[in-house]
C-alpha cells in the first residue's frame, strides 16, 4: 500500500506538470475572456480544509462577479444565479473553472483524485465518522464527482468519500480519472443540487456574516 501511495504522489506531480504545459494557452484565453467581461481578478483563492484539517487556499477561475459572496445566496450557488457571468457559466458547464487547482496539486496541497476540498464552516459540523474524509488529500475529482456531483446531498457525497478512502487503490484513481472526462465533459450533469440550488450541508453564514469575517469569495 505504501508503494501505491508513493506512486499516487509521483503521478500527481507528473500529471500536474504535463497538464499545466498543455493548458498554458487555454489558461491565457480564459484569463483574457474573464477580464474582458467583468471587473475583478482572473483567479480567486478561497480557503478550504485539506488533509488532517490543514487550511490552504484553493485556486479557481473566477466565474462570478467580484465579491459575489457578499450578495445573493452567499456561499451557495444556483443554476440561474445572477452573479454568474457569461464566461463563468461556460467554464462551470464544462468544469473548466476547477482546472487551476492543478497548481494546488503541484504544491502538494491537493491530489488529482480525493475527497473534494470543503469549507471550514461545514467541517465544524462533521461528526467523528465524517471527519475521516480529511484523512486523505482533497482532489480535483472524486468518487462523489463521478457519482452525481452537486446533484447529491452533502451527506451522500461524504459517504462516497469515506467509501473511496476505505477502498482506495491506484487503479481506483485511474478509473475515477477516466470516468471524470465522461461525466464532466460529455454528460455535464449534476452541476447544481435539487431545485437548481447547491446543498450547503448546514446553514451557511449569511452575506453580512461573511462580510464581517473578511471572506471574499464564493464556491
Amino acid at each position: 500500500m505504501s508503494i501505491q501511495r508513493a506512486l499516487k504522489s509521483l503521478i500527481d506531480i507528473i500529471l500536474s506538470v504535463i497538464a499545466l504545459i498543455l493548458l498554458a494557452i487555454p489558461f491565457v484565453i480564459f484569463a483574457l475572456l474573464i477580464k474582458l467581461e467583468s471587473k475583478g481578478p482572473v483567479f480567486f483563492r478561497q480557503e478550504r480544509v485539506g488533509k488532517e484539517g490543514k487550511l490552504f487556499k484553493v485556486w479557481k477561475f473566477r466565474t462570478m462577479i467580484d465579491k459575489a459572496i457578499h450578495q445573493g445566496l452567499g456561499y451557495q450557488a444556483a443554476i440561474d444565479d445572477p452573479r454568474i457571468t457569461r464566461v463563468g457559466k461556460f467554464l462551470r458547464d464544462f468544469g473548466l473553472d476547477e482546472l487551476p487547482q492543478i497548481f494546488n496539486v503541484l504544491v502538494r496541497d491537493m491530489s488529482m483524485v480525493g475527497p473534494r476540498p470543503t469549507l471550514e464552516y461545514q467541517v465544524k459540523h462533521y461528526d467523528s465518522n465524517q471527519r475521516r474524509r480529511l484523512a486523505m488529500k482533497p482532489g480535483i475529482t472524486s468518487l462523489a464527482v463521478v457519482s452525481g456531483r452537486n446533484g447529491l446531498a452533502w451527506a451522500k457525497r461524504i459517504e462516497l468519500d469515506l467509501q473511496y478512502i476505505d477502498q482506495w487503490s491506484f487503479w481506483l484513481d485511474v478509473k475515477i480519472l477516466f470516468k471524470t472526462l465522461w461525466v464532466v465533459l460529455i454528460k455535464r450533469e449534476g452541476l447544481y443540487g435539487e431545485e437548481g440550488v447547491n446543498d450547503p450541508f448546514v446553514t451557511p453564514p449569511s452575506p453580512d456574516e461573511i462580510r464581517k469575517s473578511g471572506k471574499e469569495h464564493v464556491q
